[in-house]
């Protein structure tokens, strides 16, 4: 098989002394389906940045069709053959399928003018050609996520790129869409396409992949051929140990109901219900999961109950107390919560690290002030920020750098440490292993069940349905801003949920997907 791209010798330094990818040599054959894995921070991404064009190499080259190349911006990538689905879609609501595909490289006719006709034809083509199933005519807004995925492949194939790079395509589709997506991906292999993708996914690695390139802190550690290895052998190598996949959640009885929700309902400001008829309660030593396609209510739901939309109706509580006109502050002293967006919700990205690390703690607890709390007490603070660095196992050099400068899986921890020392009743996590790797994430597991061992209420969002079967007591699933569903792990399937998540309804009634 031939080889379409060879990276030599690549060196990636970010100021002031961060080797984010250190003398890696890799390459990347013409019709093949090859991952790359490895924990966060170990450079995978960065690898593929430099090949894309979006960062600059500090050493080595890249020969693309047995010649030198240097991309110094996505467009000369693309422009080569070369380009990237990133993990946000990034499509018009507002248009069509084939406007956003052609977007930018529109057919024009008499005075400049857009040939509609033949722009919608040539999408058209390429939707037959690759036999994606989509109608040119939808509006992006109306069609599932896993349909923008496949126009966000679609905008980068309707410009002839040989080398679709894909980080993490499969982190927002459900069960049943991606069989389908990695049809369409093998599909785009044997016409001879080249396939890179970024996942944590090992299974779905395994499952996909004709070849798998690990590293390591920005080191390769191997290429290995799919076939000739396993999730176990994958794992050790990313991680430098053995890494076990086996929930550690043991039988427990659950205690008094900590957290409450009562006829929930929202409606938002274009008069769109949201949320409706909302009743759920977490009780102490329980983990509840919520599944749910992406844009089905998850996001209004831990807006309600962090306080930043105010509910049409309903009402919200932590141990008896009523939450539901409180402020955030208030709800601070009862909720201890990590946002699914780690830069813009979860921290302040620009602040030191220490500063990340007192946020809330300063205002709560009066260890961290003097003079009745009008100076902050910063020997305790930092004293406080060694000890998250120690628990949570955070690599993180200076307190005082950036929060910017730690990797993804090391932010998420410091959120994680800072959240679960908060002293509260109950824990609203969201996506809290979003994007991490597979040692990170038995990591944080077993911090969420130790908080259960702890008589703390977790309410747990997640699009990933392998963890909330691995370490939830119940799941619930939202359908279009309802609980259809409230269901104890044992008593189902990923399957189920699945389907569920889909349809609103049980599997035996469901349509065909699509």
């Amino acid at each position: 098989m031939d080889t379409i791209i060879e990276m030599r010798d690549i060196v990636k330094v970010f100021p002031p002394n961060v080797v984010a990818l250190d003398d890696v040599s890799t390459e990347f054959r013409k019709g093949e389906i090859h991952a790359i894995v490895g924990e966060n921070g170990a450079g995978k991404s960065t690898l593929m940045k430099v090949l894309y064009g979006l960062e600059p190499r500090n050493n080595g080259e890249i020969i693309h069709k047995g010649k030198p190349v240097q991309f110094n911006s996505p467009g000369e990538a693309i422009a080569a053959g070369i380009g990237m689905v990133h993990q946000e879609i990034l499509l018009i609501q507002e248009y069509t399928i084939w406007e956003n595909i052609v977007l930018g490289m529109e057919p024009t006719g008499l005075f400049g003018r857009i040939n509609r006709q033949e722009a919608r034809r040539s999408v058209q083509s390429k939707i037959d050609e690759f036999k994606f199933n989509l109608n040119p005519d939808d509006k992006v807004e109306n069609i599932s996520v896993a349909a923008r995925q496949k126009v966000e492949i679609l905008k980068l194939l309707y410009r002839n790129v040989e080398v679709l790079i894909l980080d993490e395509p499969t982190a927002v589709l459900t069960p049943q869409e991606i069989p389908q997506l990695f049809g369409e991906l093998r599909r785009l292999r044997d016409n001879g396409k080249t396939i890179l993708f970024i996942s944590h996914h090992l299974d779905e690695v395994l499952d996909l992949s004709d070849r798998i390139t690990v590293m390591r802190k920005g080191k390769k550690i191997a290429t290995v051929e799919a076939k000739e290895t396993n999730k176990e052998d994958l794992a050790r190598m990313m991680v430098g140990r053995d890494v076990l996949f086996l929930s550690k959640r043991e039988p427990r009885q659950p205690g008094e109901t900590v957290f409450s929700i009562e006829d929930l309902k929202y409606v938002d400001g274009n008069k769109r219900t949201r949320l409706e008829d909302i009743r759920l309660q977490v009780h102490a030593g329980e983990i509840v999961g919520v599944a749910g396609v992406e844009g089905n209510g998850q996001f209004e739901l831990v807006n309600a109950i962090m306080g930043l939309i105010q509910p049409t109706a309903g009402k919200i509580s932590v141990k008896g107390r009523d939450l539901s006109e409180a402020d955030i502050l208030e709800r601070r002293r009862y909720i201890s919560f990590v946002s699914q967006d780690r830069g813009k919700m979860g921290a302040a990205v620009k602040a030191s690290i220490n500063e990340n690390i007192m946020m809330t703690h300063h205002r709560l607890n009066p260890k961290f002030t003097r003079w009745h709390g009008a100076l902050l007490d910063y020997r305790y603070a930092r004293s406080f920020t060694h000890e998250i660095e120690e628990k949570f196992s955070v690599s993180m050099g200076s307190m005082d750098n950036p929060f910017k400068s730690l990797s993804g899986g090391n932010q998420q921890k410091v959120i994680l440490g800072r959240e679960l020392l908060l002293d509260t009743p109950f824990l609203l996590l969201d996506q809290p292993t979003r994007g991490l790797d597979v040692g990170s994430i038995e990591y944080v597991h077993e911090l969420i069940l130790k908080m259960r061992t702890e008589d703390r209420a977790v309410l747990l969002i997640s699009a990933d349905l392998e963890e909330l079967f691995r370490i939830s007591d119940r799941i619930i699933v939202l359908h279009r801003g309802h609980i259809v569903a409230d269901l104890p792990v044992e008593q189902t399937t990923v399957d189920q949920v699945g389907y569920l998540m889909l349809e609103g309804k049980e599997k035996e009634n469901a349509q065909e997907v699509h």
